[in-house]
């Protein structure tokens, strides 16, 4: 566990000595700011207390916002030969890795806690349902959790991190559309079995208070099944 807190601590200090977390953070913010407040199904316009505006206007955000901050992770630092040092040291891929995905989230974890005073202004204009507040960002977690270890897998792929970037967005785009419209095209069995791996059949449940264990399951499995992936590739790599 300590080998996998440096890993995070490294990577946390070498984004915030870049611009990088700051351009991504004012931008997440800014972009989910306005839908919230001031454009489309915004919390003015829904007439409600809640932040269900924010929450679905994240959903989206977040599918871009992680693949930019996670295709560098080990793309970039095979480019560059500084896995290869890395790798040198007594520290093993699995935490490497670890290491990587707790510090992306950290990252995605300050910049929603930045978004607090969305939720004390909704309270301020009536009754909320914090319940389902507190839900929605464990929601917002998971989902992140989930595209953090596909953006690593992506980039324990290639040496590039465009191509790292738009290998996540494609093998995100199953779990966050494709596997939805597949859900509503086909009936019976094929119908659930598509449905269960959408994500956004399990985010939405969570969103709205209801923390189901098999929406835990799905969203663990997505985890660990990208970092295994992630991992398997590097070992290969290292083979070869």
């Amino acid at each position: 566990m300590k080998q996998v807190l440096i890993i995070m601590k490294r990577e946390l200090q070498s984004v915030f000595d870049s611009l990088l977390a700051y351009i991504m953070i004012v931008i997440f913010l800014g972009f989910s700011g306005f839908f919230t407040w001031l454009y489309g199904a915004d919390v003015f316009f829904v007439n409600q207390a809640t932040l269900q505006s924010f929450f679905s206007i994240a959903y989206w955000t977040l599918f871009f916002f992680i693949p930019a901050l996670t295709m560098k992770q080990i793309a970039e630092e095979r480019k560059t030969g500084t896995i290869e040092m890395l790798l040198t040291k007594p520290i093993s891929d699995w935490q490497i890795l670890w290491g990587k995905f707790l510090a992306v989230l950290s990252l995605i974890a300050i910049a929603l806690a930045l978004t607090f005073p969305y939720y004390l202004t909704v309270w301020s204009l009536g009754p909320i349902d914090n319940g389902a507040v507190w839900s929605g960002y464990f929601g917002l977690l998971l989902i992140s959790s989930a595209y953090i270890s596909i953006g690593l897998f992506a980039s324990s792929l290639t040496n590039n991190q465009i191509v790292a970037f738009l290998l996540a967005l494609f093998i995100g785009i199953f779990f966050h559309i494709l596997f939805g419209i597949l859900a509503s095209s086909f009936s019976g069995s094929a119908s659930a079995i598509f449905n269960y791996l959408s994500l956004s059949t399990h985010y939405d449940a969570v969103s709205r208070g209801v923390i189901d264990s098999k929406d835990i399951i799905y969203f663990l499995s997505i985890i660990f099944l990208g970092i295994i992936s992630a991992e398997a590739v590097m070992v290969k790599r290292n083979i070869n």
